[in-house]
């Protein structure tokens, strides 16, 4: 449905604009898939949640995970329903099982160590975790995004530990786990996904 709305809105491009070249039309195309792809992801995130109740918290989720997602990276899946789907259950699977999930003080801070170390593990071992379609191979650019995905992760793990909301902090605790468990490899198996930079270096090698 969406790669349909992107050629009808291509071709029209193409009329008014003949002189496109094919670089310029692919990149077009690339950002036209990811805006449009994005208008129904953010109406389930946003839309659906404000209707359900807790909107606000969806925003909180949707902002203060982002950073960490983003130079952490992770696995994608492959079509843009996929996407959609796997957008939604992440934010609002982090939504209720904070809502439901009850720790008093000790044991808040004993699992934000706890996340704190198994984050740190994860991101030594795959952070960034990039994908075949954009794979991340200057070594520059690896190990900016490793040492910002260890800064934010340790940012936002603090944060949950002096923030008073119960909830909020729990968001923060169990949307850093999640994520976390993305970028490993048994997540980026059960998705059938690979590690970008790995096929780079196995196409190369050969």
């Amino acid at each position: 449905m969406i790669e349909k709305i992107c050629d009808i809105i291509l071709k029209k491009m193409k009329k008014e604009m003949p002189d496109i070249t094919e670089e310029k039309e692919e990149v077009i195309e690339y950002g036209l898939k990811l805006i449009i792809g994005e208008i129904p992801k953010m109406i389930l995130l946003f839309g659906v949640s404000f209707l359900l109740g807790f909107g606000w918290y969806m925003v909180f989720a949707y902002i203060a995970i982002m950073p960490y997602r983003t130079v952490s990276g992770g696995f994608h899946l492959h079509t843009h329903i996929g996407c959609i789907i796997g957008s939604v259950v992440f934010y609002y699977g982090t939504i209720i099982i904070s809502k439901f999930l009850v720790v008093d003080n000790l044991l808040r801070y004993i699992l934000i160590g706890l996340s704190l170390v198994f984050g740190m593990l994860m991101i030594s071992m795959y952070a960034p975790a990039d994908t075949e379609n954009v794979p991340i191979i200057s070594k520059k650019e690896r190990k900016i995004k490793k040492i910002l995905s260890y800064i934010i992760l340790s940012i936002t793990l603090i944060v949950a530990v002096f923030i008073k909301d119960s909830m909020l902090s729990n968001i923060l605790i169990v949307g850093t786990i999640i994520q976390s468990l993305f970028i490993s490899r048994i997540a980026y198996k059960i998705t059938n996904n690979k590690y970008g930079h790995e096929v780079y270096k196995e196409q190369t090698e050969n």
